[in-house]
Protein backbone atom coordinates (compact mmCIF):
# COMPACT_ATOMS: atom_id res chain seq x y z
CA UNK A 1 0.00 0.00 0.00
CA UNK A 2 2.83 2.50 0.92
CA UNK A 3 4.39 1.88 -2.48
CA UNK A 4 1.39 2.35 -4.41
CA UNK A 5 0.52 5.88 -2.29
CA UNK A 6 4.41 6.81 -3.49
CA UNK A 7 3.78 5.77 -6.77
CA UNK A 8 0.73 7.59 -7.23
CA UNK A 9 2.05 10.90 -6.08
CA UNK A 10 5.44 10.75 -7.91
CA UNK A 11 3.07 10.27 -11.17
CA UNK A 12 1.33 13.55 -9.73
CA UNK A 13 4.02 15.72 -9.84
CA UNK A 14 6.40 14.32 -12.48
CA UNK A 15 3.34 14.54 -15.06
CA UNK A 16 2.46 18.52 -12.92
CA UNK A 17 6.05 19.53 -13.80
CA UNK A 18 6.33 17.54 -17.16
CA UNK A 19 2.90 19.88 -18.61
CA UNK A 20 4.62 23.11 -17.12
CA UNK A 21 7.77 22.45 -19.65
CA UNK A 22 5.43 21.68 -22.54
CA UNK A 23 2.67 23.89 -22.06
CA UNK A 24 2.74 27.10 -24.67
CA UNK A 25 -0.56 28.56 -23.75
CA UNK A 26 -0.13 29.22 -20.17
CA UNK A 27 -3.03 27.50 -18.67
CA UNK A 28 -1.19 24.97 -16.85
CA UNK A 29 0.38 27.83 -15.27
CA UNK A 30 -2.39 28.60 -13.34
CA UNK A 31 -3.54 25.59 -12.32
CA UNK A 32 0.26 23.78 -11.39
CA UNK A 33 2.66 26.46 -11.17
CA UNK A 34 2.94 25.40 -7.39
CA UNK A 35 5.03 22.40 -8.08
CA UNK A 36 8.29 24.49 -9.61
CA UNK A 37 7.79 26.18 -6.24
CA UNK A 38 8.27 23.90 -4.16
CA UNK A 39 11.55 21.90 -5.57
CA UNK A 40 13.99 22.73 -3.07
CA UNK A 41 16.74 24.62 -5.03
CA UNK A 42 14.27 26.68 -6.27
CA UNK A 43 12.78 27.77 -3.08
CA UNK A 44 16.14 28.11 -1.75
CA UNK A 45 16.97 30.80 -4.11
CA UNK A 46 13.94 32.59 -4.14
CA UNK A 47 14.11 32.53 -0.07
CA UNK A 48 10.73 30.81 -0.10
CA UNK A 49 10.53 29.60 3.88
CA UNK A 50 7.17 28.24 3.32
CA UNK A 51 8.43 25.68 0.63
CA UNK A 52 11.73 25.02 2.41
CA UNK A 53 9.97 24.69 6.01
CA UNK A 54 7.80 22.22 3.89
CA UNK A 55 10.10 20.12 2.56
CA UNK A 56 12.53 20.07 5.61
CA UNK A 57 9.73 18.95 7.53
CA UNK A 58 8.69 16.01 5.52
CA UNK A 59 12.17 14.66 5.37
CA UNK A 60 12.20 15.14 9.54
CA UNK A 61 9.26 13.28 9.86
CA UNK A 62 9.57 10.78 7.05
CA UNK A 63 12.62 10.97 5.48
CA UNK A 64 14.14 10.91 1.86
CA UNK A 65 10.27 11.50 0.49
CA UNK A 66 10.86 14.14 -1.90
CA UNK A 67 13.89 12.19 -3.74
CA UNK A 68 11.27 9.65 -4.32
CA UNK A 69 8.07 11.40 -5.44
CA UNK A 70 8.21 15.48 -5.63
CA UNK A 71 11.66 15.65 -7.30
CA UNK A 72 10.99 15.08 -11.10
CA UNK A 73 14.92 13.80 -11.80
CA UNK A 74 14.30 11.21 -8.88
CA UNK A 75 11.37 9.72 -10.65
CA UNK A 76 12.62 9.42 -13.82
CA UNK A 77 15.96 7.68 -12.46
CA UNK A 78 12.84 5.33 -10.96
CA UNK A 79 11.25 4.66 -14.48
CA UNK A 80 14.77 4.00 -16.08
CA UNK A 81 15.25 1.62 -13.41
CA UNK A 82 12.28 -0.11 -13.63
CA UNK A 83 12.73 -0.19 -17.39
CA UNK A 84 16.33 -1.68 -16.91
CA UNK A 85 14.64 -4.67 -14.54
CA UNK A 86 12.04 -5.03 -17.28
CA UNK A 87 14.55 -5.41 -20.32
CA UNK A 88 17.02 -7.74 -18.36
CA UNK A 89 14.57 -9.77 -16.73
CA UNK A 90 15.80 -9.04 -13.34
CA UNK A 91 13.63 -8.61 -10.93
CA UNK A 92 16.41 -8.38 -7.81
CA UNK A 93 19.54 -6.85 -9.60
CA UNK A 94 20.74 -4.77 -6.59
CA UNK A 95 23.07 -5.34 -4.16
CA UNK A 96 24.08 -3.47 -0.90
CA UNK A 97 27.80 -0.94 -1.14
CA UNK A 98 29.30 1.24 0.75
CA UNK A 99 28.51 5.09 0.34
CA UNK A 100 30.77 6.91 -1.54
CA UNK A 101 30.93 9.93 0.90
CA UNK A 102 33.68 12.06 -0.03
CA UNK A 103 31.92 12.28 -3.50
CA UNK A 104 28.77 13.19 -1.94
CA UNK A 105 29.73 15.59 0.13
CA UNK A 106 32.35 16.78 -1.98
CA UNK A 107 29.41 17.52 -4.29
CA UNK A 108 27.37 19.14 -1.92
CA UNK A 109 30.28 21.29 -0.88
CA UNK A 110 30.49 22.36 -4.01
CA UNK A 111 27.13 23.70 -4.43
CA UNK A 112 26.97 25.19 -1.33
CA UNK A 113 30.30 27.30 -2.04
CA UNK A 114 28.64 28.07 -5.91
CA UNK A 115 25.09 29.37 -4.12
CA UNK A 116 27.41 31.19 -1.52
CA UNK A 117 29.96 33.04 -4.77
CA UNK A 118 27.40 33.14 -7.09
CA UNK A 119 29.04 30.37 -9.50
CA UNK A 120 25.29 30.24 -11.47
CA UNK A 121 26.81 28.01 -13.62
CA UNK A 122 27.40 25.07 -11.43
CA UNK A 123 24.40 25.14 -8.92
CA UNK A 124 22.44 25.01 -12.65
CA UNK A 125 24.54 22.12 -13.80
CA UNK A 126 24.02 20.07 -10.05
CA UNK A 127 19.84 21.50 -9.56
CA UNK A 128 18.17 18.23 -10.48
CA UNK A 129 15.06 20.16 -10.95
CA UNK A 130 16.62 22.36 -13.40
CA UNK A 131 18.35 19.76 -15.33
CA UNK A 132 15.02 18.11 -15.66
CA UNK A 133 13.44 20.85 -17.45
CA UNK A 134 16.01 21.05 -19.84
CA UNK A 135 15.42 17.38 -20.46
CA UNK A 136 11.97 18.07 -21.20
CA UNK A 137 12.47 21.66 -22.89
CA UNK A 138 15.15 19.82 -25.60
CA UNK A 139 14.01 16.71 -26.07
CA UNK A 140 10.52 16.11 -25.29
CA UNK A 141 9.13 19.56 -26.14
CA UNK A 142 9.96 19.41 -30.03
CA UNK A 143 8.13 15.98 -30.36
CA UNK A 144 4.68 16.99 -28.47
CA UNK A 145 4.91 20.78 -30.54
CA UNK A 146 5.13 18.30 -33.58
CA UNK A 147 1.91 16.08 -32.50
CA UNK A 148 0.30 19.66 -31.50
CA UNK A 149 1.04 20.96 -35.10
CA UNK A 150 -0.34 17.99 -36.99
CA UNK A 151 -3.83 18.03 -35.09
CA UNK A 152 -3.81 21.74 -35.97
CA UNK A 153 -3.42 21.51 -39.44
CA UNK A 154 -6.21 18.56 -39.75
CA UNK A 155 -8.43 20.74 -37.13
CA UNK A 156 -7.98 23.90 -39.58
CA UNK A 157 -8.87 21.57 -42.31
CA UNK A 158 -12.75 20.98 -40.77
CA UNK A 159 -12.78 24.89 -39.61
CA UNK A 160 -11.64 24.24 -36.41
CA UNK A 161 -9.39 26.01 -34.27
CA UNK A 162 -9.24 24.44 -30.81
CA UNK A 163 -5.45 23.99 -31.87
CA UNK A 164 -3.10 26.42 -33.01
CA UNK A 165 0.36 25.78 -34.48
CA UNK A 166 3.39 26.75 -32.87
CA UNK A 167 7.09 27.11 -33.81
CA UNK A 168 9.58 24.36 -32.81
CA UNK A 169 13.12 26.06 -32.74
CA UNK A 170 16.75 24.64 -31.81
CA UNK A 171 17.96 26.59 -29.09
CA UNK A 172 21.95 25.75 -29.72
CA UNK A 173 24.59 23.20 -29.61
CA UNK A 174 25.67 24.32 -26.63
CA UNK A 175 22.28 24.06 -24.56
CA UNK A 176 21.51 20.54 -26.32
CA UNK A 177 24.94 18.94 -25.80
CA UNK A 178 25.11 19.98 -22.08
CA UNK A 179 21.48 18.44 -21.73
CA UNK A 180 22.88 15.16 -23.97
CA UNK A 181 25.35 14.58 -21.53
CA UNK A 182 22.97 15.20 -18.24
CA UNK A 183 20.76 12.71 -19.89
CA UNK A 184 23.16 10.43 -21.26
CA UNK A 185 25.20 10.48 -17.09
CA UNK A 186 21.62 10.29 -15.73
CA UNK A 187 20.05 7.48 -17.79
CA UNK A 188 23.55 5.36 -17.81
CA UNK A 189 23.42 5.32 -14.18
CA UNK A 190 19.93 4.46 -13.43
CA UNK A 191 19.73 1.91 -15.92
CA UNK A 192 22.83 0.38 -14.12
CA UNK A 193 22.83 1.05 -10.28
CA UNK A 194 19.34 2.92 -10.21
CA UNK A 195 19.68 5.56 -7.70
CA UNK A 196 23.92 5.66 -7.92
CA UNK A 197 23.11 9.58 -9.21
CA UNK A 198 20.70 10.42 -6.45
CA UNK A 199 23.46 9.16 -3.94
CA UNK A 200 26.47 10.16 -4.68
CA UNK A 201 25.90 13.27 -7.31
CA UNK A 202 23.11 15.01 -6.34
CA UNK A 203 23.28 17.81 -3.72
CA UNK A 204 19.73 17.87 -3.12
CA UNK A 205 20.13 13.98 -2.05
CA UNK A 206 22.85 14.29 0.38
CA UNK A 207 21.40 17.41 1.72
CA UNK A 208 18.09 15.85 2.48
CA UNK A 209 20.26 12.73 3.38
CA UNK A 210 21.85 14.08 6.54
CA UNK A 211 18.52 15.04 7.49
CA UNK A 212 16.79 11.88 7.12
CA UNK A 213 18.94 9.84 9.45
CA UNK A 214 17.44 11.80 12.08
CA UNK A 215 13.88 10.91 10.90
CA UNK A 216 10.97 10.30 12.89
CA UNK A 217 9.30 7.24 10.30
CA UNK A 218 12.24 4.74 9.29
CA UNK A 219 12.07 1.64 7.45
CA UNK A 220 13.18 -0.82 10.45
CA UNK A 221 14.34 -5.28 10.38
CA UNK A 222 12.08 -7.44 12.67
CA UNK A 223 15.17 -9.62 13.55
CA UNK A 224 13.29 -12.17 14.92
CA UNK A 225 11.43 -12.53 11.73
CA UNK A 226 14.05 -12.04 9.46
CA UNK A 227 15.34 -15.20 7.56
CA UNK A 228 17.97 -13.30 5.68
CA UNK A 229 17.16 -14.44 2.43
CA UNK A 230 18.08 -11.00 0.42
CA UNK A 231 15.22 -10.56 -1.20
CA UNK A 232 15.03 -6.71 0.80
CA UNK A 233 18.77 -6.05 -0.22
CA UNK A 234 18.55 -7.19 -3.98
CA UNK A 235 15.47 -5.21 -4.47
CA UNK A 236 16.62 -2.07 -2.49
CA UNK A 237 17.38 0.62 -5.96
CA UNK A 238 19.56 3.29 -3.29
CA UNK A 239 22.03 -0.24 -2.55
CA UNK A 240 21.31 1.30 0.96
CA UNK A 241 20.10 -2.43 2.97
CA UNK A 242 22.45 -4.32 4.32
CA UNK A 243 21.30 -8.02 5.59
CA UNK A 244 24.22 -9.72 6.85
CA UNK A 245 24.17 -6.57 10.05
CA UNK A 246 20.33 -5.97 9.41
CA UNK A 247 21.25 -2.30 8.90
CA UNK A 248 19.52 0.49 6.80
CA UNK A 249 22.40 3.72 5.34
CA UNK A 250 19.04 6.11 6.02
CA UNK A 251 21.12 8.82 4.38
CA UNK A 252 20.53 6.99 1.16
CA UNK A 253 17.25 5.43 1.64
CA UNK A 254 14.89 7.25 -0.57
CA UNK A 255 11.90 5.36 1.10
CA UNK A 256 10.83 3.49 -2.15
CA UNK A 257 9.47 0.96 -0.03
CA UNK A 258 10.23 -1.65 -2.66
CA UNK A 259 11.94 -3.40 0.19
CA UNK A 260 8.72 -3.86 2.47
CA UNK A 261 6.79 -4.95 -0.80
CA UNK A 262 9.13 -7.56 -1.75
CA UNK A 263 9.56 -8.96 2.14
CA UNK A 264 7.86 -12.61 2.09
CA UNK A 265 7.99 -13.02 5.95
CA UNK A 266 6.45 -9.27 7.43
CA UNK A 267 10.15 -8.89 8.58
CA UNK A 268 10.30 -5.14 7.85
CA UNK A 269 8.29 -2.14 8.36
CA UNK A 270 7.38 1.75 8.34
CA UNK A 271 7.21 2.99 11.42
CA UNK A 272 7.93 5.42 14.28
CA UNK A 273 11.60 4.99 15.84
CA UNK A 274 12.05 3.85 19.13
CA UNK A 275 14.22 6.60 20.85
CA UNK A 276 15.11 4.76 24.08
CA UNK A 277 16.70 1.57 21.99
CA UNK A 278 18.58 1.01 19.18
CA UNK A 279 17.03 0.29 15.84
CA UNK A 280 19.80 -0.80 14.19
CA UNK A 281 23.14 -2.86 14.82
CA UNK A 282 26.80 -1.36 13.37
CA UNK A 283 29.63 -2.98 12.94
CA UNK A 284 32.23 -1.47 15.09
CA UNK A 285 34.63 -2.16 11.89
CA UNK A 286 32.53 -0.65 10.09
CA UNK A 287 34.48 2.59 8.15
CA UNK A 288 30.60 3.72 7.12
CA UNK A 289 30.37 5.96 10.13
CA UNK A 290 27.30 8.07 10.32
CA UNK A 291 27.97 12.38 10.90
CA UNK A 292 26.62 13.08 14.16
CA UNK A 293 23.64 15.31 14.37
CA UNK A 294 26.07 18.57 15.15
CA UNK A 295 27.17 18.33 11.66
CA UNK A 296 24.31 17.52 10.22
CA UNK A 297 22.93 20.94 11.58
CA UNK A 298 25.97 22.93 10.93
CA UNK A 299 25.82 22.11 7.35
CA UNK A 300 22.01 22.76 7.42
CA UNK A 301 22.74 25.91 9.08
CA UNK A 302 25.61 26.91 6.48
CA UNK A 303 23.28 26.51 3.58
CA UNK A 304 20.82 28.69 5.19
CA UNK A 305 23.23 31.30 6.13
CA UNK A 306 24.40 31.30 2.40
CA UNK A 307 21.16 31.35 0.94
CA UNK A 308 20.14 34.44 3.30
CA UNK A 309 23.44 36.18 2.74
CA UNK A 310 23.21 36.04 -1.10
CA UNK A 311 19.78 37.02 -0.53
CA UNK A 312 20.91 40.11 1.39
CA UNK A 313 23.49 40.58 -1.24
CA UNK A 314 21.39 40.93 -4.20
CA UNK A 315 18.98 43.80 -2.06
CA UNK A 316 22.18 45.52 -1.21
CA UNK A 317 23.83 45.57 -4.55
CA UNK A 318 4.29 39.10 -35.57
CA UNK A 319 3.39 42.10 -36.47
CA UNK A 320 3.50 43.51 -39.56
CA UNK A 321 6.33 44.47 -41.72
CA UNK A 322 8.16 43.52 -44.34
CA UNK A 323 8.82 39.62 -45.60
CA UNK A 324 11.90 38.47 -44.22
CA UNK A 325 14.28 37.32 -47.04
CA UNK A 326 17.16 36.32 -45.01
CA UNK A 327 17.59 35.44 -41.53
CA UNK A 328 18.44 37.60 -39.43
CA UNK A 329 22.12 37.53 -37.38
CA UNK A 330 22.44 38.38 -33.84
CA UNK A 331 24.17 41.93 -33.10
CA UNK A 332 26.88 42.05 -30.97
CA UNK A 333 25.66 43.25 -27.61
CA UNK A 334 28.05 45.16 -25.01
CA UNK A 335 25.28 44.03 -22.09
CA UNK A 336 22.95 41.04 -22.50
CA UNK A 337 19.21 41.42 -22.17
CA UNK A 338 17.38 39.89 -19.25
CA UNK A 339 13.48 39.23 -19.18
CA UNK A 340 11.43 42.71 -17.37
CA UNK A 341 11.00 41.75 -13.52
CA UNK A 342 14.79 40.39 -13.48
CA UNK A 343 16.19 43.75 -12.52
CA UNK A 344 19.42 42.74 -13.20
CA UNK A 345 21.73 40.43 -14.66
CA UNK A 346 23.56 40.10 -11.63
CA UNK A 347 19.95 39.15 -10.42
CA UNK A 348 19.72 36.86 -12.80
CA UNK A 349 22.97 35.05 -12.60
CA UNK A 350 21.97 34.75 -8.10
CA UNK A 351 18.45 33.23 -8.75
CA UNK A 352 17.95 31.66 -11.87
CA UNK A 353 19.08 27.76 -11.73
CA UNK A 354 18.31 27.62 -15.63
CA UNK A 355 15.40 25.51 -16.09
CA UNK A 356 14.12 27.06 -18.85
CA UNK A 357 11.07 27.37 -17.48
CA UNK A 358 10.39 30.67 -18.69
CA UNK A 359 11.99 29.58 -22.19
CA UNK A 360 9.14 27.32 -22.29
CA UNK A 361 6.51 29.21 -21.76
CA UNK A 362 7.24 32.38 -23.52
CA UNK A 363 4.67 32.45 -26.17
CA UNK A 364 6.91 35.35 -28.41
CA UNK A 365 9.84 33.01 -28.65
CA UNK A 366 12.00 35.78 -27.52
CA UNK A 367 13.65 34.18 -24.57
CA UNK A 368 16.97 31.56 -25.46
CA UNK A 369 19.20 29.76 -23.39
CA UNK A 370 22.44 31.91 -23.44
CA UNK A 371 25.84 30.43 -24.52
CA UNK A 372 28.22 32.74 -22.31
CA UNK A 373 29.69 30.60 -19.51
CA UNK A 374 28.95 33.40 -16.98
CA UNK A 375 25.36 32.89 -17.64
CA UNK A 376 25.40 29.30 -19.01
CA UNK A 377 21.55 28.12 -19.76
CA UNK A 378 20.46 31.28 -18.35
CA UNK A 379 17.55 33.29 -20.33
CA UNK A 380 18.01 36.55 -22.46
CA UNK A 381 16.12 37.91 -24.77
CA UNK A 382 16.72 37.75 -28.54
CA UNK A 383 14.54 39.27 -31.34
CA UNK A 384 15.30 37.11 -34.07
CA UNK A 385 11.66 35.44 -34.04
CA UNK A 386 9.87 38.16 -32.32
CA UNK A 387 9.60 40.59 -29.64
CA UNK A 388 8.48 41.42 -25.95
CA UNK A 389 5.00 42.45 -25.95
CA UNK A 390 4.15 44.84 -23.44
CA UNK A 391 0.69 43.30 -22.99
CA UNK A 392 2.64 39.90 -22.14
CA UNK A 393 3.73 38.53 -18.37
CA UNK A 394 4.30 34.80 -18.62
CA UNK A 395 7.66 34.39 -17.76
CA UNK A 396 7.04 36.24 -14.79
CA UNK A 397 4.48 33.68 -13.81
CA UNK A 398 6.52 30.59 -13.83
CA UNK A 399 9.43 31.50 -12.43
CA UNK A 400 9.91 29.54 -9.36
CA UNK A 401 13.08 31.72 -7.87
CA UNK A 402 12.16 34.92 -7.85
CA UNK A 403 14.85 34.99 -10.75
CA UNK A 404 12.00 36.97 -12.78
CA UNK A 405 10.04 38.39 -10.22
CA UNK A 406 5.86 38.93 -10.64
CA UNK A 407 4.71 41.78 -12.38
CA UNK A 408 1.22 43.51 -13.87
CA UNK A 409 0.84 44.19 -17.47
CA UNK A 410 1.06 47.77 -16.35
CA UNK A 411 4.55 47.37 -14.46
CA UNK A 412 6.11 45.24 -17.33
CA UNK A 413 4.89 48.35 -19.75
CA UNK A 414 6.83 51.24 -17.85
CA UNK A 415 9.86 48.57 -16.99
CA UNK A 416 13.11 49.29 -19.53
CA UNK A 417 15.50 46.28 -20.06
CA UNK A 418 17.40 48.23 -22.73
CA UNK A 419 17.69 51.20 -24.93
CA UNK A 420 17.51 51.03 -29.06
CA UNK A 421 20.64 52.45 -30.98
CA UNK A 422 20.09 53.36 -35.07
CA UNK A 423 22.89 52.60 -37.09
CA UNK A 424 23.02 55.04 -40.37
CA UNK A 425 24.28 52.78 -42.37
CA UNK A 426 22.32 49.82 -42.43
CA UNK A 427 19.31 51.77 -42.95
CA UNK A 428 17.71 51.74 -45.97
CA UNK A 429 16.57 55.15 -45.94
CA UNK A 430 20.28 55.97 -46.47
CA UNK A 431 21.38 52.96 -48.31
CA UNK A 432 18.50 52.14 -50.73
CA UNK A 433 17.18 55.77 -50.41
CA UNK A 434 13.62 54.33 -49.70
CA UNK A 435 11.52 55.70 -47.55
CA UNK A 436 10.46 53.41 -44.27
CA UNK A 437 8.86 53.80 -41.15
CA UNK A 438 8.40 49.93 -39.59
CA UNK A 439 10.26 51.48 -36.57
CA UNK A 440 8.57 54.03 -35.63
CA UNK A 441 5.05 52.64 -36.62
CA UNK A 442 5.84 49.34 -34.10
CA UNK A 443 7.11 51.08 -30.95
CA UNK A 444 4.80 50.50 -28.27
CA UNK A 445 5.69 53.48 -25.94
CA UNK A 446 6.07 56.35 -29.24
CA UNK A 447 9.88 56.37 -27.92
CA UNK A 448 11.48 56.76 -31.90
CA UNK A 449 9.76 59.45 -34.03
CA UNK A 450 10.39 59.79 -37.83
CA UNK A 451 12.55 63.42 -38.20
CA UNK A 452 14.03 64.87 -41.89
CA UNK A 453 17.47 63.83 -42.75
CA UNK A 454 17.60 66.95 -44.49
CA UNK A 455 16.14 70.16 -42.48
CA UNK A 456 16.49 72.09 -45.81
CA UNK A 457 15.23 69.98 -47.91
CA UNK A 458 10.88 69.80 -47.81
CA UNK A 459 10.75 66.60 -49.17
CA UNK A 460 13.89 65.11 -47.30
CA UNK A 461 13.64 61.53 -46.41
CA UNK A 462 12.74 60.85 -42.64
CA UNK A 463 14.91 58.92 -40.55
CA UNK A 464 14.46 57.59 -36.76
CA UNK A 465 15.30 59.37 -33.46
CA UNK A 466 14.87 57.32 -30.41
CA UNK A 467 13.38 58.99 -27.59
CA UNK A 468 15.67 57.02 -24.62
CA UNK A 469 13.51 58.40 -21.66
CA UNK A 470 10.52 56.42 -23.06
CA UNK A 471 12.47 53.34 -24.52
CA UNK A 472 12.00 50.02 -22.57
CA UNK A 473 13.94 47.75 -24.63
CA UNK A 474 10.92 45.77 -26.09
CA UNK A 475 12.49 45.01 -29.38
CA UNK A 476 9.83 45.64 -31.42
CA UNK A 477 12.03 47.83 -33.76
CA UNK A 478 14.89 45.04 -33.83
CA UNK A 479 12.61 42.62 -34.96
CA UNK A 480 10.57 44.64 -37.68
CA UNK A 481 13.02 45.87 -39.00
CA UNK A 482 13.52 44.90 -42.53
CA UNK A 483 17.46 45.60 -42.73
CA UNK A 484 19.37 42.50 -43.25
CA UNK A 485 21.25 40.51 -41.94
CA UNK A 486 21.24 43.03 -39.14
CA UNK A 487 19.00 45.78 -38.08
CA UNK A 488 19.81 49.14 -38.50
CA UNK A 489 18.19 49.29 -34.85
CA UNK A 490 19.41 47.04 -32.08
CA UNK A 491 18.83 47.18 -28.63
CA UNK A 492 21.18 47.33 -25.84
CA UNK A 493 20.58 45.82 -22.22
CA UNK A 494 20.30 47.91 -19.75
CA UNK A 495 22.70 46.89 -16.60
CA UNK A 496 20.07 47.71 -14.01
CA UNK A 497 16.70 47.80 -14.75
CA UNK A 498 14.50 50.86 -14.25
CA UNK A 499 10.90 52.49 -14.71
CA UNK A 500 10.57 55.23 -17.66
Amino acid sequence: MLKKIRRIIAVIFLVSITMLFLDFTGIFNKVLGWVAKVQLVPALLGVNIFAIVIVLLLTLLFGRVYCSTICPLGVFQDGVSHLSSLRKGKKYRFRYSRAKSWLRYGFLTLFIVAIVAGISVIVSLLDPYAAYGRIVSNFLAPLYYFGNNILSFFAERVNSYIFYSTEIWFKGWIIFGTTLLTLGIVSYLAWRNGRTFCNTVCPVGSFLGLLSKFSLFRITFNKEKCTQCNICERSCKSSCIDVKSMSIDYSRCVNCFNCIEKCKFDSMSYSPIKFHKKTIDRSSKSKNRMMTRRKALSSLSFLAAGTVLKAQQIVDRGDGGLAEIIDKKVPDRKTPIVPPGALSAQHMNDKCTACQLCVSSCPNNVLRPSNKIVALMQPEMYFERGYCRPECVECSKVCPTGAIQPMTVADKSSISVGIAFWLKDLCLVNKDEIKCDNCQRHCPTGAITLISRDPDKKDSLKIPFVDKELCIGCGACENLCPSRPYSAIYVEGNVRHHVI
